[in-house]
């Protein structure tokens, strides 16, 4: 049962990303209250949680997208939600739109009515510059924080507390991840604040991609704790949830991953790859895919270890990346050392230098 039948239809924007020739970006339409996730008890806690995963869908709204380049030329496209509230963009650029020299965040708009009359809200599509020769691909999952909400079924059930009683600031960083991502990515933050179509804003100076097997029903929470942590926004590519194994098998994970990362690496093959997860849920095993599928095009991989014995099938996938003199961490610090960025050709600029003495600094076993 929804928990806000009677709200207004709202348009909940999802981050967008674009090359010279296509535009991808996705919206969904929910009858439900703008989330909050303020203090406010424990009781507060538990009902806002609730309602990111008791959501009441809108099917069949037609929704517009404007997109506005340089100069004031503006276009509409139409879009209508489908069975489960979503709306997919996918735009053919013609003429084809340049991309800046630095990496930026460009505002697009969304509109709708609903009972009340005609609506919009903003969007934000990650526009990589042609400075940049290197992206990233996170995880989300024990990478940066412990969401406790992936995996089998069973790991849902024992994070219950975690996962209906905390609220984004209370989740725990994984320590060192913040200096660690914004030393590799480098430059500003996306600010909150409104825009208009058409304008733009600095993102980092690397752009950075999140793909997680957590539910779309968590962007919100997940940007909140993005933003509240320091960390570099991007792109969030999640998924949708229901209660079968496609949701929590543990092939699921690992399928979805690939989906994902192998979408991004297509949209702009001029780019190589930084790739960044952990041994919970397949991704050593899934970034070796992504290696071995697209050779030249990972720069280095960094796993994050949390304390499982590797199986049969990562230490293959270890085997893979290892023979392919693809560089690759595994830890469960990110404070990498200068041996390894060194060995991925990371010293030789004052950026790399940077970088060392960030991430060298937060280690705690040379405190």
């Amino acid at each position: 049962m929804p928990f806000f039948p009677t709200a207004p239809v709202r348009i909940q924007p999802y981050f967008g990303y674009r090359n010279r020739e296509r535009l991808h970006i996705t919206a969904r339409a929910l009858r439900s209250r703008v989330d909050r996730f303020e203090k406010g008890g424990r009781w507060r806690a538990v009902r806002t949680m609730l309602a990111q995963f008791v959501s009441h869908e809108v099917p069949d709204l037609p929704v517009e997208l404007e997109i506005a380049r340089p100069g004031g030329t503006s276009h509409r496209h139409q879009g209508l939600t489908d069975k489960e509230g979503y709306v997919h963009f996918d735009i053919r650029l013609d003429p084809e739109w340049a991309l800046a020299e630095q990496t930026q965040w460009e505002t697009v708009v969304f509109h709708w009515t609903n009972g009340t009359g005609a609506h919009c809200i903003d969007g934000h599509v990650l526009a990589p510059g042609t400075a940049t020769g290197l992206a990233v691909i996170s995880d989300i999952d024990d990478t940066i924080v412990e969401t406790g909400i992936t995996g089998d079924f069973g790991a849902v059930m024992r994070n219950w507390r975690r996962v209906l009683l905390e609220m984004p600031e209370e989740r725990i960083l994984v320590p060192g991840a913040d200096i660690f991502y914004n030393a590799l990515g480098g430059g500003a933050i996306l600010p909150a604040g409104d825009g208009h179509a058409g304008e733009s804003q600095p993102a980092t100076n690397r752009p950075f991609f999140y793909v997680s097997s957590s539910p779309w029903n968590l962007f919100s929470y997940l940007v909140t704790y993005i933003r509240g942590r320091g960390l570099p926004l991007g792109p969030i590519m999640l998924r949708d949830w229901g209660l079968n194994r496609d949701t929590f098998g543990s092939a699921s994970h690992g399928a979805h991953k690939l989906v994902a990362i192998e979408a991004i690496l297509a949209t702009y093959p001029e780019l190589k790859f930084a790739l960044i997860g952990d041994d919970s849920q397949g991704d050593l095993t899934a970034f070796s895919a992504i290696a071995t599928d697209h050779p030249g095009r990972i720069r280095a991989i960094f796993i994050r270890k949390v304390g499982e014995a590797m199986s049969p099938e990562e230490l293959a996938a270890q085997k893979a990346i290892e023979a392919a003199k693809i560089p690759l961490w595994l830890g469960d610090s990110y404070a990498t050392g200068r041996d390894f960025l060194a060995s991925i050709g990371l010293l030789g600029d004052e950026e790399a230098r940077a970088i060392v003495e960030t991430v060298e600094t937060t280690d705690p076993q040379k405190k």
